[in-house]
C-alpha cells in the first residue's frame, strides 16, 4: 500500500485549510463588503475637491484594498493546491485572477485610464456573491448568439423600411428621410413608439397610405421583433438557471461518482454477492458421515 508523499500531504492540508476559509459565509460577506467599499472609494475620487484634499488617504485606502484582494486571491488559489487544474476551469477564478494580477503590471499601473477601468471591473465581482446576478450575467452571455441573429433581422427590416421611406417621403420630408441614413435613424427612434403620433400626422399630410407604412413598421419592429428578443433572453435565462442549479448540486455533492455509475461495477457487485451467498450456503450444509462407506468395505461379498 502506497502512502502519499510529504509534499502531497502538505498540499492537501493547505487546500483543506484554505477551503474552510474561503467557503465560510463570513469570508464571502467580508469580500463583498470590501468590493462595495472599493466602489464607494471610486465614487469619492470623482469629486475633484475631495480627491485633492485627501489624496494621500485615498491612495492608502486603494493600496489596502489591493492588498485585501491579493490576500483573497491567494486563499482561493491555496484552496486548489491539491488540484491546480481545477482552478483554471472556473471562469470566475480566471476573471478574479486577471483583475488582481493586472493591477501589478507596470504598464497598467502607469496608465490612469486602464487602471480606473480595471478598478471598475472589481465591481463586477459582486456577481460571484449574488446568485441572481450571476444567473443574469450567464443568461446575457448565452443569449449573445440569438441576439446577433435578432440584430441581423432587425437591421434588414430597418433598411428595407428606410429605403421605402426615402422613396416616398424624401422630397416632402428631407429632414427625416433625405437619405437612407436619416431614414434609418428616424425609424430606429420610432421603434420605441416615441413620436409615432407626430410621424403619422406628418405622413397623412403627404398621403393617406402612409398609415399603412407606419402601422406595419410599428407592428413588425416594435411588437414582433421585440417579443422575439424577449423570448431569446428568457430562454437563455432558463438555461442559466439550470446551469447554476447543476453547479450548486455539484458543489453540494463533491467526490467521485457512485459505484453504479462506473462501467461494469454492477456486474462485479452481483458476482461478489453470488459468491458470498454460495459460501454461506456451503457453510450451512452438514458435513457428510463417513461410517456408511466403512460398513460397505467390511461387509463380506457373499452376504
Amino acid at each position: 500500500m502506497t502512502h502519499p508523499r510529504p509534499a502531497g500531504r502538505g498540499r492537501m492540508k493547505l487546500a483543506a485549510r484554505c477551503r474552510v476559509a474561503t467557503e465560510a459565509p463570513a469570508f464571502g460577506l467580508t469580500v463583498f463588503c470590501v468590493i462595495l467599499l472599493n466602489a464607494a472609494l471610486m465614487g469619492v475620487e470623482t469629486y475633484s475637491g475631495l480627491a485633492a484634499d485627501h489624496r494621500l488617504l485615498l491612495h492608502t485606502a486603494e493600496q489596502c484594498f489591493l492588498g485585501l484582494f491579493s490576500l483573497e486571491m491567494l486563499l482561493r488559489i491555496g484552496a486548489y493546491a491539491d488540484r491546480p487544474k481545477a482552478f483554471f476551469r472556473d471562469p470566475w477564478n480566471l476573471f478574479d485572477l486577471a483583475v488582481v494580477v493586472c493591477a501589478f503590471v507596470p504598464f497598467v499601473r502607469e496608465n490612469t485610464t486602464l487602471l480606473r477601468l480595471l478598478r471598475l471591473a472589481r465591481v463586477l465581482r459582486t456577481a460571484r456573491f449574488l446568485p441572481h446576478l450571476r444567473i443574469l450575467l450567464i443568461a446575457v452571455g448565452r443569449s449573445l448568439p440569438g441576439t446577433a441573429s435578432f440584430l441581423f433581422v432587425g437591421g434588414l427590416v430597418l433598411y428595407v423600411y428606410a429605403m421605402v421611406g426615402w422613396v416616398c417621403f424624401a422630397e416632402s420630408d428631407p429632414g427625416h428621410y433625405g437619405s437612407v441614413g436619416r431614414a434609418m435613424l428616424t425609424l430606429f427612434l420610432l421603434t420605441t413608439l416615441d413620436g409615432l403620433t407626430d410621424a403619422v400626422r406628418a405622413g397623412l399630410q403627404i398621403s393617406r397610405l402612409s398609415i399603412v407604412y407606419y402601422a406595419s413598421y410599428a407592428l413588425l419592429a416594435s411588437f414582433v421583433l421585440v417579443n422575439v428578443l424577449i423570448g431569446v433572453v428568457l430562454n437563455s435565462l432558463d438555461e442559466a438557471r439550470e446551469i447554476e442549479d447543476a453547479a450548486h448540486r455539484a458543489r453540494k455533492q463533491p467526490g467521485p461518482p457512485p459505484p453504479a455509475a462506473v462501467p461494469g461495477a454492477d456486474v462485479r457487485d452481483r458476482i461478489a454477492t453470488a459468491r458470498r451467498a454460495l459460501d454461506e450456503l456451503e457453510a450451512s450444509l452438514p458435513a457428510p458421515d463417513p461410517r456408511p462407506a466403512r460398513h460397505l468395505e467390511t461387509t463380506p461379498a457373499g452376504s
